[in-house]
């Protein structure tokens, strides 16, 4: 393909993908293939001369949009929101078109400079301490890495490297594999899966501690578990805490559990990979109570702030902590001469190799601006409390989690058979793509469906299309539950047919 060749090529994916946008209503939610369905259609071996560019396009209906499930579609609200605009996207194409590996500043100093600058733009929009900036007085700083999944592991290693340094410093005798052996770290029970691959990959032991009645990590029990771990001869050094956890988007207490953390020399760090972009709006910032006791706060823009994936930003405190875990110098990737005026980004990940994500987080941010970044999480916030008023006012349905985001938990009253056969239904029918999930309540473990605002073009009317499928089928399951009951109880012979969904 030459660049003639690439214009017309490259319009004609633009205008697809306009029309793939403005035409989502018309594609069914989820895929409707099996397992497999794919390697039938194509060749066995890759093709031993080029192929023709619209041959290839054709194939894009034909073979992949079938087994695509489409996270833009307003009925997708499964998981967590997927972030995505036009500003994004061009970013991407731009990035690769420009096709630098930003691992230090030499190799590509607007990749270095851009993300030094957009990460202090976010920490400003989100109200985060101005330690975490790279232009104020410390020694702080934010990167982007891919996930917050990366972050939290790489947070794990650095406070490891930490303590162990802290420990030999004191006792230099100490064994490395003895204070290894005895460190822990602590999270809650609700907190993402990625925090417990964490530890296994970290070799540590991650402790999950119970939340309380609104799934919120509290101070009495974190202090209670160090209490328990110091008198075993544990070394409490790591605490993971949620703002806004995967199942229910709770929020752990970061004003309790901060002061512990800094009292019992624990590396706090912050997992707001979803939520954190809510605190662009100054109603949610209580939730941040506490955070300026954080060594470290990551967030995913490329949730719910409009950037297409993958982009997680990470801050730090102090970033020495992060540089001296992960240094290894190389011969062919030498200091330079405006080390410590800018960052050398390779020290500040596992990776060596770093893409220009900057640039979708500054396309974004100059597109929408604070104040419509600000509009589109009320937006969802707003369509969220929508559904939640529909359903409680339906009767039949309660919320084990209040809905105070864009997320609503949702089951129906009665047995977890209920809501398992209601979520079933749903997704049979694919009218709408839900998620589903459970969580100690009241004692009892409990199933609910999750019902997340992903995409960005959700209306009213898409919240209330919504409500008639969960209505329609929970209609058919406490109809086939009531039959079900009717024939339990028959003792005459007769047989009471149970109804269909």
């Amino acid at each position: 393909m030459d660049i003639e060749q690439f214009r017309k090529s490259g319009r004609q994916m633009v205008d697809y993908i306009a029309d793939y946008y403005e035409n989502i209503r018309n594609r069914p939610v989820i895929h409707n293939v099996s397992a497999g369905y794919l390697a039938p259609q194509l060749p066995d071996s890759a093709p031993e001369d080029p192929e023709d560019w619209q041959e290839i396009f054709k194939d894009i209906e034909r073979v992949i949009m079938p087994g695509v499930s489409h996270w833009r579609s307003p009925r997708f609200h499964g998981y967590y929101a997927a972030g995505g605009s036009f500003p994004s996207l061009l970013a991407d194409m731009l990035c690769d078109a420009i096709g630098c590996i930003g691992f230090s500043w030499t190799a590509s100093p607007a990749c270095t400079e851009l993300e030094m600058v957009t990460t202090d733009w976010l920490a400003k929009m989100l109200g985060l301490p101005a330690h975490f900036r790279h232009s104020s007085s410390g020694q702080g700083g934010g990167v982007i890495q891919t996930t917050a999944c990366e972050a939290v592991f790489l947070c794990l290693l650095a406070a490891r490297k930490n303590i162990i340094h802290k420990m030999k410093a004191a006792d230099p005798d100490t064994q490395e594999g003895d204070i290894t052996s005895r460190l822990i770290a602590y999270t809650s029970d609700e907190a993402h899966s990625s925090v417990n691959r964490a530890g296994i990959l970290a070799g540590i032991r991650m402790r999950k501690l119970a939340t309380d009645d609104d799934f919120r990590l509290r101070g009495k029990t974190f202090q209670q578990a160090i209490d328990e771990d110091k008198r075993n001869g544990d070394i409490p050094f790591y605490l993971c805490a949620t703002l806004g956890t995967t199942g229910t988007c709770a929020f752990d207490d970061l004003k309790e559990l901060g002061p512990i953390c800094e009292r019992e020399g624990v590396w706090l760090h912050v997992d707001a990979a979803y939520a954190g972009s809510a605190f662009a709006c100054p109603e949610f910032r209580h939730y941040l109570d506490g955070v300026e006791y954080a060594e470290t706060f990551s967030v995913n823009p490329h949730k719910w702030m409009l950037c297409n994936f993958d982009l997680s930003v990470m801050w730090i405190r102090n970033r020495d902590l992060l540089v001296d875990a992960f240094r290894v110098d190389s011969v062919i990737y030498p200091d330079h001469k405006e080390q410590g005026i800018v960052c050398d980004y390779r020290h500040w990940q596992i990776p060596l190799a770093r893409r220009f994500r900057a640039l979708k987080l500054w396309f974004v941010l100059r597109s929408y601006g604070v104040k419509g970044i600000q509009a589109h999480i009320r937006r969802d916030v707003a369509l969220a409390k929508q559904l939640d008023g529909l359903l409680k006012a339906d009767g039949r349905f309660e919320m084990p989690a209040p809905t105070v985001m864009g997320l609503v938990c949702i089951r129906l009253k009665g047995s977890n058979d209920l809501t398992e056969s209601l979520f079933e239904d749903l997704i049979s029918k694919g009218k709408i793509f839900v998620a589903t999930s459970h969580a100690n309540k009241d004692g009892r473990d409990v199933n609910f469906i999750r019902v997340a605002m992903v995409a960005e073009n959700v209306t009213p009317e898409d919240v209330r299309m919504t409500y008639e499928a969960i209505r329609q089928s929970a209609d058919c399951v406490m109809r086939n539950a009531s039959s079900s009951g009717r024939k339990r109880k028959a003792e005459n012979g007769t047989t009471v047919q149970n109804g269909t969904c």
